[in-house]
C-alpha cells in the first residue's frame, strides 16, 4: 500500500531479500527487504522497501521505498542509496 499511494502505481509482491550493509567492519544496516514489481510506473519496473522503528523510544515506524533506478539496481544498493540519503539530510 505505501508503494501505490507514495509512487502512484500498483505493486505486487515478489521476494523477500536478507541484505546485510557492513562499513569498516561494522554493520550499519541488517534487515530484510521486500522486492515488488510495479505496473504504471513510467521509469521503474521494481520498487524495494522496508521499515525501521525510529522516534521517541524507537515507537514509530518508518517505512522507506526505493525505486529501481540506476544506480539502484538490487536490494543491496537500494539500503546504500537509502543510508547516504538520510546520512545528507541529517547533516
Amino acid at each position: 500500500m505505501a508503494i501505490q499511494q507514495l509512487h502512484d502505481c500498483g505493486a505486487n509482491y515478489r521476494e523477500t531479500v536478507p541484505v546485510e550493509e557492513v562499513f569498516e567492519g561494522r554493520t550499519i544496516w541488517k534487515g530484510e527487504v521486500e522486492v515488488f514489481d510495479l505496473y504504471g510506473h513510467d521509469k521503474a519496473k521494481v520498487c524495494y522497501g522496508w521499515s525501521h522503528n525510529e522516534g521517541k523510544d524507537d515507537k514509530g515506524e518508518r517505512f522507506v521505498t526505493v525505486l529501481q533506478i540506476p544506480p539502484v539496481i538490487s536490494p543491496e544498493t537500494a539500503v546504500k542509496v537509502a543510508i547516504v540519503a538520510e546520512v545528507r539530510t541529517k547533516k
